[in-house]
């Protein structure tokens, strides 16, 4: 039997998690230890499991998973003031140099020295026990749990993306991917005042989801024709969407949003697919339609937090599967087969 003080789940290489005991880490100056709650898996993690890298960033050296996650402080580092031992909080996976002028200008998620969660070479917190940056904490409210907790991390992309893209009251938008990062796109808009979401999918069973989260109009791609389906979008919006998000990284579908998005309006790339896509850049630029990329979000977590807190956004319902920490292989297994949305692991004993 295997010894269980720090279970945690590494991946060694390209198909090869194991769940393995490992010392208890100590928090350094800044930091705190925390004691994991709820962890979710991320499509990024199953990629690094089923591929071994997401472009340049290639697992060379035994990582720990996981970077959508919640805790309780249980030891303080040197010089923290902003916790105390038993809080709850959200944990920002990324930690920036904040040095730079990146750091220094507020967008510091474009700090060339960012040390991100399961992001090689750096671990991620898929374990009993973590240590992080305490200023990437963020305290929970009474009424907000550890689920929800954890979901702020993916519920902040959302929030950059539309930030991006200028989604506000009366806002028409399209969702490109009915997936996790779709869905809480579509929760987002909607929060921001958006008067109209279409989001768009290959699979129905999605659609019926965002339908329940919200969706003012969905709509099941068959053809591979991007003017085709735009056309589809613009009569089932009737017209054209000032704002859409693409979230599938698919090119037929990020060629869609260029011809979809209506003149002078902005498309806000947040899918990431193959490295290079082949656009129609001429009918988006005699257009003035604006594309923009998105690289995981920025002071987003108190907002996405502000959120869940008041009730504006409900994030629960993406939850569809729930696992133990000494499930965590099944839980990823079940994420590979593209079950349901968002599985989560509970890290706690």
């Amino acid at each position: 039997m295997m010894t269980d003080t720090n279970l945690t789940a590494i991946l060694y290489k390209k198909g090869d998690i194991k769940l393995e005991d490992i010392p208890i880490p100590e928090p350094g100056q800044g930091e705190v230890q925390l004691c994991m709650q709820q962890v979710g898996i991320c499509g990024s993690d199953v990629h690094y499991w089923q591929h071994g890298s997401i472009g340049d960033f290639i697992v060379k050296a035994p990582m720990i998973l996981g970077h959508e996650a919640s805790a309780v402080v249980s030891k303080l580092g040197e010089g923290v003031t902003s916790l105390k031992v038993g809080d709850r909080v959200a944990i920002e996976p990324g930690v920036p140099c904040r040095m730079c002028r990146f750091c220094k200008s507020g967008r510091y998620n474009l700090c060339g020295d960012m040390k991100f969660c399961a992001t090689p070479p750096y671990d991620g917190n898929l374990s009993r026990f973590y240590v992080h940056a305490a200023d990437f904490c963020f305290k929970l409210p009474d009424n907000v749990s550890f689920e929800e907790g954890a979901l702020l991390e993916p519920l902040s992309v959302g929030v950059h993306a539309c930030n991006r893209g200028g989604v506000t009251l009366g806002s028409r938008v399209l969702v490109c991917g009915a997936g996790p990062i779709g869905l809480v796109n579509l929760l987002t808009a909607r929060a921001n005042g958006a008067s109209e979401v279409c989001i768009t999918d290959i699979a129905e069973s999605r659609l019926e989801i965002a339908k329940q989260l919200g969706a003012t109009f969905t709509l099941k791609v068959s053809s591979r024709d991007p003017q085709v389906v735009a056309q589809q979008v613009e009569e089932v919006m009737g017209g054209k969407p000032e704002i859409t998000i693409e979230c599938s990284g698919a090119t037929p579908s990020i060629q869609t949003a260029i011809y979809a998005t209506q003149s002078g309006g902005c498309v806000v790339l947040v899918g990431l697919g193959q490295a290079d896509v082949t656009m129609p850049i001429v009918n988006a630029a005699v257009r003035e339609v604006d594309i923009r990329g998105i690289f995981r979000y920025v002071n987003c977590y108190p907002t996405a937090l502000a959120m869940v807190a008041s009730g504006k956004v409900d994030v629960k319902p993406l939850i569809t599967h729930r696992f133990s920490l000494e499930d965590s292989i099944k839980a990823f297994e079940t994420t590979l087969r593209g079950e349901g949305i968002k599985v989560m692991i509970k890290c706690a004993r």
